[in-house]
């Protein structure tokens, strides 16, 4: 019972990430969602709106990030069974971004707006092509592993879990972490950008720089010398060639 229970919620929570994933590509491109980054008149001042979505992005940039280090992680699975440590993570993860679309409030005001039909079309089609590379990222490093879901597919089964190997499969060889360079491609290809779509896509893209260094160094941690020449021959997020694997391509 216990098994058919953690499968259940393991799934559970990964159906509620992926309608989450899906209501935010609607919610930052201001399509189909009920309730968008741009929809609904302003409440109170802009000050006030500006605090509110800071605090809104601040719960989740430390729920994510605090709930993903190796340390929490050991304390946390002393009280939440180890194979749904990571659907755990999943849900809260996604419950914290929907108190954001629930509870964003719009500011309006407008830093440009792109008129020409074909760079409104371009910039559709970086928004969408930033959620591809998000999701394709996913996919290359284990994309089930990576939400949980195969934790508790291999409990359901009675089988031990271990950890992936470390690769760079595809889009990793041209820079270290593709699904962040995805975020930030999708949150500042907008052909009208409002103070609050800024906002969102200004806070995340510092917050996703800053919890790179944090990933970063326990990746360091869990592979050791594999991540760090990997890391000395790969950018981090421009997907520039870095002067030192260069030489030592021409060296070989």
């Amino acid at each position: 019972m216990g098994r058919i229970l953690a499968v259940a919620y393991g799934t559970v929570s990964y159906i509620i990430f992926f309608v989450t994933f899906l209501y935010a590509i609607g919610f930052v491109g201001n399509l189909v969602v009920p309730k968008s980054i741009d929809s609904g008149e302003p409440a109170g001042s802009l000050l006030s709106a500006l605090l509110i979505n800071v605090v809104l992005m601040s719960v989740f940039a430390l729920q994510h990030s605090i709930m993903a280090r190796p340390e929490f992680k050991a304390w946390w699975t002393t009280i939440v069974p180890k194979p749904v440590e990571r659907s755990t993570y999943v849900l809260l993860s996604s419950l914290a971004l929907l108190l954001l679309f629930w509870q964003w409030r719009p500011m309006t005001g407008v830093v440009w707006s792109v008129e020409n039909a074909v760079g409104k079309y371009l910039l559709y089609a970086l928004f969408f092509l930033g959620f591809a590379i998000v999701l394709t990222s996913t996919y290359l490093i284990n994309h089930f592993d990576l939400f949980g879901l195969r934790q508790v597919y291999l409990y359901g089964r009675g089988r031990e879990y271990t950890q992936l190997n470390f690769g760079t499969p595809f889009l990793y060889k041209i820079v270290r972490h593709p699904l962040m360079l995805g975020f930030i491609v999708a949150f500042w290809s907008t052909p009208v950008m409002t103070y609050g779509h800024m906002l969102f896509a200004a806070v995340t893209t510092v917050y996703m720089l800053v919890a790179i260094q944090l990933e970063e160094r326990d990746l360091i941690n869990a592979h050791g010398d594999s991540y760090e020449n990997y890391r000395r021959q790969v950018p981090m997020i421009v997907p520039l060639p870095k002067p030192g694997a260069a030489r030592q391509a021409a060296t070989r």
